[in-house]
């Protein structure tokens, strides 16, 4: 999947919270509807089939119950997405990444070959269609996701490049895969925030420590046996780049990757670099732009929404733009996409009950368009508008009534984008103001676990109705003036 994340340690957050989005983007040409839903112990299989691979992995007997965001319709398997299970820990899916020839060559991509006339049938390697399904219910910590999905990797395989966020109240530990069975992982600085395009990222690793005391960096157990018989280092100082070593410096990458860094680094660090015009510390085409970067003031929910609705607005690449060079506009590829099918977000707040310490925010469709709004993953079942997605096209769920507003506004984005923004606005305060009321009753009077999941399940309907009726009624503003923009509109009438 084409997606960009975003991961922001507890020390640059606003409230003190871990923060870790990341925009699930279909492939060109694919649009994957998403339902949010729970998942019991008693549904989690004992032995996990992959649809894409055919791989069978057997599973641990005490699963948690865990949220996550599957596929509506899984023809191709699960793709989880991201979630949060009942100890108050989360993980994304994968975030597509990038490699180059010589590592692939060395530890080759594991593919599932079907049975032919001569040859039985290969299983393939894990990707991102199994790996919350696989890791989610089975960790205690963020930490433990690391080492849970690096033995599975080692063991089994994967057929594509990925990189995996894990989350808890404390830490945020960002793994990419390097070929098919080798990986790497760093401990985000809890100062400091990510942006991650398809793009292997890391820009720095210390292998003493993560064949050490692992406080910051871990490995698979035979990286630097690897990387020293396929030559894969190529500093001159002895200090590992990853990207130099594993990622690529293609030609795709400056229109595809590096742009998405660039503009949300920008975003969150306007001051701290030149970043337009001849004096440009860092250009769109960079390949050296930093993996983490403290900002410059302290990241909220709201400032994550904005920068994964991003489409190059305030420079000349903006596709919606009216000024500068046409040559220029779309030049690059936004991040609010129009094949954006889930923003999800989890903010893990250290100063609430366990019961309600982990928030779930999403955003269905294109995020130019759309607006996010938060759950308690605390809870047996989720609401109708965000559970029951299916092929059928209806206003009748959050993500079908998201992707019609998107399509016909983006053909009317100046008529509008008015409508969107207050949209946006309205909605997103209302369910902030949802959330702190609902935050207090619970802890007031949640007298256990189970009881606070009882008042969660209530709370997450009553977010739930709000955004249906804010949506529909952006629907119908948006329907409106789109209708008016009608090439065959007339302005005279019968009289």
């Amino acid at each position: 999947m084409a997606c960009t994340t975003i991961l922001v340690g507890k020390k640059a957050t606003f409230d003190g919270s871990t923060l870790v989005a990341r925009t699930e983007d279909s492939p060109s040409g694919i649009f994957n509807a998403k339902k949010f839903r729970v998942v019991h112990p008693q549904e989690q299989p004992k032995t996990y089939k992959a649809v894409i691979s055919h791989v069978e992995i057997p599973l641990p007997s005490n699963p948690m119950r865990y949220t996550c965001m599957p596929n509506a319709i899984e023809d191709e398997g699960i793709w989880g997405c991201y979630g949060v299970n009942e100890k108050n820990i989360s993980m994304s899916a994968t975030e597509t990444l990038t490699s180059n020839e010589r590592v692939l060559g060395a530890d080759p991509l594991v593919y599932y070959v079907p049975k032919t006339e001569t040859e039985d049938e290969k299983v393939g390697g894990i990707g991102e269609e199994d790996m919350v399904t696989l890791v989610l219910p089975y960790i205690n910590s963020a930490r433990e996701g690391v080492f849970r999905l690096g033995e599975l990797l080692e063991k089994y395989g994967t057929y594509e490049m990925n990189g995996i966020a894990f989350q808890d109240e404390n830490e945020i530990w960002w793994l990419e895969t390097i070929g098919g069975h080798h990986w790497i992982a760093r401990r985000v600085p809890d100062d400091s925030y990510v942006i991650m395009p398809n793009q292997l990222g890391l820009d720095h690793f210390d292998l003493d420590d993560a064949f050490g005391d692992q406080k910051e960096f871990i490995c698979s157990k035979d990286l630097k046996e690897f990387i020293k018989k396929y030559h894969l280092d190529l500093s001159l100082d002895g200090k590992l780049n990853p990207r130099h070593a594993f990622g690529s410096h293609s030609d795709a990458d400056h229109t595809y990757n590096t742009p998405r860094a660039w503009i949300l680094q920008r975003y969150f660090n306007p001051t701290t670099n030149y970043w337009d015009g001849m004096d440009a510390e860092f250009r769109p085409d960079d390949d050296d732009i930093p993996w983490s970067r403290v900002p410059e003031k302290k990241i909220t929910v709201e400032d994550i929404k904005y920068a994964l609705s991003h489409h190059f607005q305030g420079t000349p690449y903006d596709p919606y733009g009216k000024h500068g060079d046409d040559k220029e506009r779309g030049k690059f590829r936004p991040i609010g996409i129009n094949r954006n099918n889930v923003l999800g977000l989890v903010q893990i707040r250290p100063y609430m009950p366990e019961s309600i310490k982990a928030i779930q925010w999403m955003a269905l469709g294109s995020t130019v368009f759309n607006a996010i709004v938060p759950f308690y993953p605390n809870i047996d079942d989720t609401p109708e508008y965000v559970k029951n997605t299916s092929a059928l096209v209806t206003t009748e769920d959050f993500y079908w009534t998201n992707r019609i507003i998107g399509a016909l506004a983006d053909a009317h984005f100046a008529a509008c984008a008015s409508h969107i923004e207050r949209y946006q606005n309205s909605l997103q305060s209302k369910c902030t103001q949802l959330l702190n009321k609902f935050d207090e009753e619970i802890s007031k009077e949640a007298k256990d676990y189970k009881s606070a999941s009882v008042l969660c399940q209530k709370a997450n309907q009553v977010i739930a109705d709000e955004a249906r009726k804010q949506t529909n009624d952006l629907l119908d503003k948006v329907l409106f003036t789109a209708s008016c923009g009608m090439k065959n509109g007339f302005a005279r009438s019968d009289a």
